[in-house]
């Protein structure tokens, strides 16, 4: 099967044509549309590398995209039989990878409030690729269903149970990374920890290639330091900023997801290479990337707990795969774990897309 993968951000949309057989996904093509304000860019190369010619107008939103993904397709003579989507947050309402139709697409839009800087973009995109690929079944891959069976020592908040009840949970998240990363290594380590670290950032427990816990929350902000995301964080200081200076939930909402992080610390990037590259001369990068380090220090520490020990521990995402210097930062203070093996591995979300998407809509 010729399967779109289409991984979409706030301002960008990463895509891929696959050709899926005997559980294998092969890339044909792929590439990244992005844009800022009125303008944008988009580029995409083939099987071997090489770029790809590409024709389009003005690419100023996530529709621009998709008629340009369109048009790409069409130069390259490619028709495909499936589109898969990545989808952040799937709600209480749905908890596993399946075939949108109207009462997915309700499930998703009410999960729009608890992930509503990445589900909205999503959903502009499924609607879009409806449009432009009409008739080819579209399906929604969701980082949250990875982590759907955890158990509910991690899964609960300790809050009353009419709030658990209407969802209010663990969700956990980078799901498809995750489950990229258990299909690179084959056999299943009965203790893995995985360390997706890039802009956004997560630790997960993994036993016996179950998902035990996970540093996200109920939403993409919790856990370790990101790049603009606080991670966890005393709710009091919520609660003082909403008396002291007036905060209401637009203005928290940026703070903990756009303020906050990496850039909130050094004042001047969420980009670790760039924190990096100033780190000779300003305290300040220095301290947001020792942070950093010390978050994901503890939080591996925290899910060693969980799982009883560490077998292996795979460091992926842009950070994890890329920085070799935050990872010896990392393991050094972690050599009472006695860890057995630490590796490196791709984040290959959009492969793993295309494999669900064959898998559930396959004749």
């Amino acid at each position: 099967m010729l399967i779109l993968a289409l991984n979409s951000g706030s301002s960008s949309l990463k895509f891929g044509v696959y050709d899926v057989a005997r559980g294998v996904a092969t890339a044909l093509l792929s590439g990244e549309a992005e844009w800022r304000g009125a303008t944008g860019t988009i580029r995409a190369s083939d099987r071997a590398g090489n770029p790809l010619p590409l024709r389009h107008d003005a690419l100023a939103t996530q529709d621009d995209a998709v008629v340009a993904i369109s048009a790409l397709l069409g130069q390259a003579d490619v028709s495909v039989q499936a589109v898969g989507h990545r989808v952040v947050h799937g709600g209480p309402g749905c908890r596993c990878h399946c075939v949108i139709d109207d009462t997915v697409m309700s499930q998703l839009r009410s999960a729009a409030e608890f992930a509503p800087l990445h589900v909205p973009p999503a959903l502009s995109i499924i609607r879009y690729a409806q449009s432009h690929f009409p008739g080819v079944p579209q399906v929604a891959c969701l980082d949250t269903a990875f982590h759907s069976g955890m158990p509910d020592v991690a899964r609960n908040f300790a809050l009353p149970r009419e709030l658990r009840s209407e969802g209010v949970e663990r969700f956990g998240f980078h799901g498809l990374s995750c489950e990229s990363i258990l299909r690179q290594l084959g056999q299943k380590p009965e203790r893995l920890v995985i360390a997706h670290l890039g802009n956004g950032a997560s630790i997960t427990a993994v036993r016996d290639g179950r998902s035990i816990d996970t540093s996200m929350g109920l939403t993409p902000t919790g856990g370790v330091i990101m790049g603009t995301r606080c991670g966890d964080l005393d709710p009091g200081v919520l609660i003082y900023l909403m008396r002291k200076h007036g905060f209401d939930a637009e203005q928290l909402e940026q703070l903990v997801d756009h303020r906050s992080g990496l850039l909130g610390i050094s004042g001047d990037s969420s980009d670790m290479r760039e924190l990096h590259r100033s780190a000779t001369t300003s305290p300040r990068a220095q301290l947001a990337i020792a942070m950093f380090c010390y978050s994901v220090r503890k939080a591996i520490a925290a899910m060693a707990g969980a799982l009883g020990g560490i077998d292996v521990l795979v460091f992926t995402g842009g950070i994890g795969e890329h920085d070799g210097a935050i990872r010896a930062s990392i393991c050094e203070a972690l050599r009472f774990l006695n860890i057995e093996n630490t590796l490196t591995l791709p984040s290959l979300e959009d492969e793993q897309i295309a494999l669900h998407t064959a898998r559930l809509t396959s004749p």
